[in-house]
């Protein structure tokens, strides 16, 4: 469970969040972003030696001053169920990380995604499978998939 997942599912749910310099403040999150940057509405702030109080109408928390949050265990339930009925999207190995197309290995071949993305030259397929190493062949190890023959062939 990743904390940034139980923040956005604890939209509009009263929150406790205590900044590192000991202030904290009490409200509804209205708002976060993915640096954990949160609004808060109808929000209370208590000083640090918890003597002086204010009221404002919202509030905007930079994420790196955030020491810690407290959030109702019904966000944290929600979340759970949502995990567990399978929500997919994240872990597990290999797939299509980051951007561009997959692309083979071995020498040969364009850019990713099979554009030569030269000015002039338009949308012309590059050689190879994609990739920046290109697709099947060359490389080490010699010829195509599974090394080739001997490097230097006999004579007969």
């Amino acid at each position: 469970m990743l904390p940034l997942s139980l923040l956005r599912a604890a939209q509009y749910m009263p929150m406790l969040v205590e900044l590192k310099n000991g202030e904290t403040y009490n409200g509804h999150l209205q708002a976060c972003d993915g640096w954990m940057n949160i609004c808060l509405r109808d929000v209370i702030c208590t000083s640090r030696d918890g003597d002086k109080f204010w009221r404002m109408p919202e509030c905007y928390i930079r994420g790196t001053n955030i020491k810690y949050l407290r959030i109702p265990d019904e966000v944290i339930d929600m979340v759970k169920e949502d995990e567990n009925s399978g929500g997919g999207g994240r872990g597990g190995r290999g797939g299509m990380r980051g951007r561009g197309g997959g692309g083979g290995r071995g020498r040969g071949g364009g850019p990713r995604g099979g554009l030569t993305g030269r000015p002039g030259l338009g949308s012309l397929p590059s050689g190879g499978g994609g990739g920046d190493r290109g697709g099947r062949g060359g490389g080490r190890g010699g010829a195509g998939r599974g090394g080739g023959g001997p490097k230097y062939p006999r004579n007969n």
